[in-house]
């Protein structure tokens, strides 16, 4: 098993939150988020809904050494399983994953929940009270991901940086473009995919991302 998180990695969420692309050979899965990590970004979700387990497994191992290797947060998407079988730094739960609870009692005292909470502020509120420590809102943007995703609007991300103290991230169709009335908005971090992964240089994608949050 993958050692503990270095010492110093971010234990909050903040700035580019990449979700991997859905890519079948490790090697390039690494790669790519090598370049999208020496770009700035500071969390890494592990998202893929296709691989068979025995891969996921493989690439969730690789990616959680990476991750500690470069003090970047680990997140897995929707299995707490996996998470824990990886010891990642966390999990993130959608409307019908596994709940909160349920992941505290499997994950390690420290590890983070993360929970999708689209355009509704009441799951937000349910999500916190269950002792969430991230909420993500979204989408806010039309999506090649989540094409039928529902839309958010900015007024939740005023409300819910007014309301809550967790990190609050948005997500769904974010460019280099887009992404800054995200975070004039409040938004602490920003979940990207495609206009990250998809683009030539990654690393480069990433330091646009990385750099709408410096001038804050």
């Amino acid at each position: 098993m993958v050692g503990p998180l270095q010492a110093g990695a971010p234990r909050s969420i903040a700035g580019l939150y990449a979700l991997t692309p859905e890519r079948s050979d490790i090697d390039a899965m690494t790669k790519c988020v090598a370049a999208a990590l020496g770009g700035g970004a500071t969390t890494i979700q592990y998202r893929n809904k296709t691989a068979a387990p025995k891969l996921r497994l493989q690439q969730a191992f690789a990616l959680r050494a990476l991750c500690a290797e470069r003090g970047a947060t680990f997140i897995v998407n929707d299995d707490i399983d996996l998470a824990r079988t990886v010891d990642a730094d966390g999990v993130h739960l959608g409307r019908s994953d596994a709940t909160i609870a349920l992941a505290r009692a499997r994950l390690r005292a420290t590890a983070l929940v993360g929970a999708s909470c689209y355009d509704s502020l009441e799951l937000a509120e349910a999500a916190v009270a269950a002792g969430a420590d991230y909420i993500v809102f979204g989408s806010f943007f039309p999506s090649n991901t989540k094409p039928d995703a529902v839309r958010a609007g900015l007024p939740l991300l005023y409300t819910a940086k007014a309301r809550w103290k967790i990190p609050v991230v948005a997500i769904g169709g974010i460019t280099p473009d887009n992404a800054g009335t995200l975070i004039e908005a409040g938004a602490d971090a920003v979940a990207v995919i495609s206009a990250l992964f998809d683009a030539a240089d990654v690393t480069a994608a990433a330091r646009s991302f990385v750099a709408l949050f410096n001038r804050r």
